[in-house]
């Protein structure tokens, strides 16, 4: 049901038919990657976090990169709080696995990380756990109806990663 949900979202832009399904699993960041046959950075990943009241807003990141609650914290003045499995599903019309900024079930903010701005294309998940599509980064903006982009990402700068190596190397 999803994925139709998705579907139909992508008709808009005549792209229904850029979506694409897999015999194997996409669900998770490294199984996208294997399946699509691309580096894990190169998935798109959708996280979900509460938000005022009852709302909840979307952050897309590339696949290896983790949320920096500071950065978090500066850029939407609240505290960095995911949202459980159940809470993802009511809000977005997704289940973990396949969840993406399309097709929602909610009027979600969308946000997308700079993280995946390195990339000519990015691949998020298009509502099932076998499923994706590949976009530049316009394009996913464009079609998530994202609100901005942000900086609230950490671990995929190469400068982070050298003083990750250099203090391993000490």
């Amino acid at each position: 049901m999803s994925l139709e949900k998705v579907k139909s979202h992508f008709k808009q832009w005549n792209r229904e038919q850029d979506i694409m399904e897999f015999e194997t699993l996409s669900a998770t960041v490294e199984q996208a990657a294997e399946t699509l046959g691309v580096i894990p950075a190169r998935i798109a990943k959708t996280l979900c976090f509460k938000a005022e009241e009852d709302k909840a807003i979307l952050i897309v990141a590339a696949g290896d990169a983790k949320i920096d609650n500071k950065k978090f914290r500066n850029a939407f003045q609240f505290k960095a709080r995911m949202l459980s499995p159940d809470e993802v599903l009511r809000q977005t019309g997704h289940a973990v696995g396949g969840v993406c900024p399309f097709g929602l079930a909610n009027d979600l903010d969308v946000y997308l990380d700079v993280s995946m701005k390195r990339f000519d294309s990015v691949f998020p998940a298009c509502g099932s756990e076998n499923s994706a599509i590949e976009l530049t980064g316009e394009e996913l903006f464009n079609y998530s109806f994202a609100k901005q982009w942000v900086d609230v990402c950490k671990g995929w700068q190469e400068e982070e990663m050298e003083e990750a190596v250099a203090i391993n190397d000490d």
